[in-house]
């Protein structure tokens, strides 16, 4: 089950009280005050792994909450400081605040760790409020409580390029035929429902080049208004380098003019988001053994307006796959983003600090 978004609540864990004691011991007259300090409660974490790539673990289990601290003990003994909870996330996926829609952070690394939710800070026993003046005190501090927030994750696949056109015309075949991934392939209108990844290489070892390759559920006229699939899976395209746009130029498809569904399906992307239409493009005219002259005369003719590279393949035959990979290869390589050198993360201090207490600070009882 290919699950791409989810809410989440989560809930770190509450500081443990501190402790109102005094030492009570034989031969020690006047002991004074022993109450210990409650322990921190723990932090909710998030970090990016490779061994996820869908939010299902999410999506039927959308509480989780971190252990509370323990509660402080007679002879200054601390409470114990709960557990952390670390929570499992794609890469790629961009974490928003329910409430506000606030991007918090975007997961575009493999093994980045954040603090999404602070355990609450422990109380202080009393033996922080002892003075010369104040020798027996009976204050103590409750625990605090730890954060409580609302989430929502939204993936988005990171893929080097995308495969868009119209349903059935070829997307399921081709990315079958040039990488190991079997999506469902039939001949009927949204085959696919979800978003296919393959991986495809080119060339032999050690020249070897590889590059993922996302096969997305077809686009139709007015997607963007919700019609058909809608857009719901236009934003894992968003990341990608290339876009691969296939056209049916056979008889099967139904429609008339391939120039006009290279329009539409352009259309709504760009409604989506202009960059997309902006990306590097290459045109396909798929089922090209199948083909209609005029309406593969009409593609090439447009295509080489708008100066385009242009690809006559058969998923079926295999024609034209081959001189397509490597193509495809070699714009991934040109316009795939340079790995940008940036800072480490911060070490996560999952013990709140906070300076020591005055003398006059004053505790509920």
């Amino acid at each position: 089950m290919f699950i791409d978004e989810a809410r989440i609540r989560i809930k770190a864990g509450d500081g443990g009280n501190g402790c109102m004691a005094f030492r009570r011991e034989k031969f020690v007259p006047k002991g004074g005050p022993s109450g210990g300090d409650g322990g921190h409660g723990g932090d909710i974490l998030m970090s990016s792994s490779l061994s996820h790539n869908t939010l299902v673990h999410f999506r039927f289990n959308p509480e989780h909450k971190a252990q509370r601290g323990g509660h402080g003990l007679g002879s200054n003994c601390s409470g114990s400081q709960g557990e952390s909870t670390t929570l499992k996330v794609p890469v790629g996926t961009l974490l928003y605040d329910d409430e506000t829609g606030e991007l918090v952070h975007d997961f575009a690394r493999p093994n980045e760790t954040i603090v999404i939710a602070r355990g609450g800070r422990g109380g202080r026993g009393n033996q922080h409020f002892a003075t010369s003046t104040h020798q027996a005190p009976r204050e103590h501090e409750l625990g605090r409580a730890g954060e409580a927030r609302n989430y929502r994750l939204e993936l988005r696949l990171l893929a080097d390029a995308g495969l868009v056109g119209y349903p059935n015309v070829g997307k399921s075949t081709l990315i079958s035929r040039i990488s190991a991934a079997k999506p469902k392939v039939a001949n009927y209108a949204f085959t696919t429902l979800e978003p296919n990844l393959g991986v495809v290489s080119v060339g032999d070892w050690p020249h070897e080049l590889s590059f993922t390759v996302a096969d997305l559920p077809g686009l139709i006229e007015g997607a963007h208004l919700g019609h058909g699939l809608g857009i719901q899976f236009l934003k894992h395209i968003e990341r990608t380098s290339v876009i691969v746009h296939l056209v049916d130029v056979s008889d099967g498809s139904g429609r008339l003019d391939p120039v006009e569904d290279f329009k539409v399906i352009t259309a709504e992307l760009k409604s989506f988001d202009p960059a997309l239409a902006a990306k590097p493009t290459i045109l396909v005219a798929a089922k090209a053994d199948v083909a209609n002259p005029d309406k593969l005369k009409k593609l090439t003719a447009m295509a080489k307006r708008r100066k385009l590279p242009f690809f006559l393949i058969s998923a079926v035959s295999g024609e034209g796959i081959d001189k397509l990979k490597f193509a495809l290869a070699d714009m991934v390589a040109t316009h795939r983003p340079i790995p940008v050198d940036v800072e480490p993360l911060p070490d996560i201090k999952l013990r709140p600090s906070y300076p020591p207490p005055p003398n006059s600070a004053k505790g509920r009882a």
